[in-house]
């Protein structure tokens, strides 16, 4: 369902592919195979923070947030799963979740800024999204 005037920033654009709509977001696959990294994204023009969606909207989000994260850990078998709302680079209210493990390139520190990104190769971009719209709840 898109919202009037909703467009998603250029930034979080780039970076990701299309995996499915909740009710209130869009599902995210962040464009760097070393980590499965999912963004939501509520489709609210103007959004930049919790505090600013109504007291409904908020509840959504983090139902989508927490289903997500619950997902991706049962789906990637992930040994603890990263939930994180930044922007100070994508002002966009975005939600980021992150399968990780003790082995990944970025263990323990947070994901951001940490090697160079490794773009999915085609086939495997289309397997992992497939994978995800299959085993994500419908909500």
């Amino acid at each position: 369902m898109a919202i009037a005037g909703f467009e998603l920033d250029p930034r979080l654009a780039a970076d990701t592919h299309p995996v499915v709509s909740w009710g209130l977001s869009d599902v995210l696959l962040m464009d760097d195979a070393r980590f499965p990294w999912v963004v939501l994204v509520p489709r609210i023009a103007g959004l930049t923070e919790w505090f600013d969606l109504a007291e409904g909207e908020r509840a959504t989000l983090l139902n989508e947030t927490l289903a997500l994260g619950k997902a991706m850990h049962t789906l990637f078998q992930a040994e603890k799963m990263n939930t994180a709302a930044l922007g100070n680079i994508v002002s966009q209210l975005h939600i980021h979740v992150v399968a990780r493990y003790a082995n990944d390139v970025a263990w323990p520190a947070p994901v951001w800024g940490v090697g160079t990104v490794k773009p999915y190769a085609k086939a495997s971009r289309t397997h992992i999204i497939d994978r995800l719209s299959r085993e994500l709840p419908r909500l």
